[in-house]
């Protein structure tokens, strides 16, 4: 992976935000913003960060608000890891769109791209709502239409459990990604619902903006596993739907990953998803020669 450089702003709630700068391989011909997961940290990224440098795009990876290093620094340790503090999701939100800011400041002209997986993905859909305009594609990885009944509010490795069960079935059908995910110091086990609370959790229901492509006619591409038992294939779908007929977007692709789980790019077929990513990034955003 190319070096990086690791930064970090402070958000409105004076909480300092720790993110990482990839730079591009060559001439850049994009950003690639990643928002990561509930739980984890932009660390996990690597090989995928990798495929988008050697792409040609710089990519800035934050560890949001009380995950990773910014929550270790924000609760003095690891016990409150995945916990959001003072102005809960809205201000998580918040902070996404002022990196955003910062990235357009220090990479002017190019085109920039949101890459959010799970909540990751639910933080993007709310920023494509707020700024269609400020994006030139969005990618959506492990999502779902944020509605009660197509948001999975049950125990995720609900289908997996037995008593040999590992617990983290549910992520990726490659036990080694079981095992790192534990042995992960900034990383944390705690069920979204018990972080965030019932009325924090609560905000993350939604639907797709009306009449977005007036503002913006922005591409948009999903990608999911068959077996992810967060949103799934059904509810991608119809978060697709959504996409074309509430908000008017032209240009939504599905993509459906069989047998994977929830992590496709931890996934046992990672390289085949990584290159269906870069064939859409190809297609939208043009190499520099």
């Amino acid at each position: 992976m190319v070096a990086k450089r690791t930064a970090e702003f402070v958000d409105a709630h004076g909480i300092a935000i720790v993110y990482d700068v990839h730079e591009a391989s060559g001439t850049a011909r994009g950003v690639v913003q990643l928002l990561h997961g509930v739980g984890e940290h932009a660390g996990r990224y690597a090989a995928l960060i990798t495929a988008l440098t050697d792409a040609g795009f710089h990519v800035y990876a934050d560890d949001h608000r009380g995950h990773g290093r910014t929550g270790i620094r924000q609760w003095g340790g690891p016990d409150r890891l995945g916990r959001l503090g003072r102005g809960g999701l809205r201000a998580a939100v918040a902070a996404c769109l002022q990196l955003s800011g910062i990235i357009r400041e220090e990479r002017p002209g190019l085109p920039l791209i949101l890459l959010g997986h799970s909540w990751g993905s639910f933080l993007a859909q709310m920023m494509l709502d707020r700024a269609p305009e400020d994006y030139q594609g969005v990618i959506l990885s492990g999502s779902a239409l944020r509605t009660p009944g197509d948001l999975n509010a049950l125990p995720l490795n609900a289908r997996w459990n037995g008593p040999d069960a590992d617990g983290l079935e549910w992520l990726s059908r490659d036990p080694a990604v079981w095992r790192e995910f534990h042995d992960d110091p900034l990383t944390t086990e705690v069920p979204l619902l018990k972080l965030f609370g019932p009325i924090e959790a609560a905000r993350l229901f939604g639907r797709p903006h009306r009449d977005l492509a007036q503002r913006h006619d922005v591409p948009v591409l999903l990608m999911v596993g068959g077996d992810d038992p967060v949103g799934g294939p059904r509810s991608v779908h119809r978060l697709a739907d959504a996409y074309r007929r509430r908000s008017g977007l032209t240009d939504v692709t599905t993509l459906v990953y069989p047998d994977a789980r929830h992590e496709i790019f931890n996934e046992l077929q990672q390289e085949e998803v990584r290159s269906d990513l870069l064939a859409w990034l190809d297609g939208h955003v043009p190499v520099v020669r």
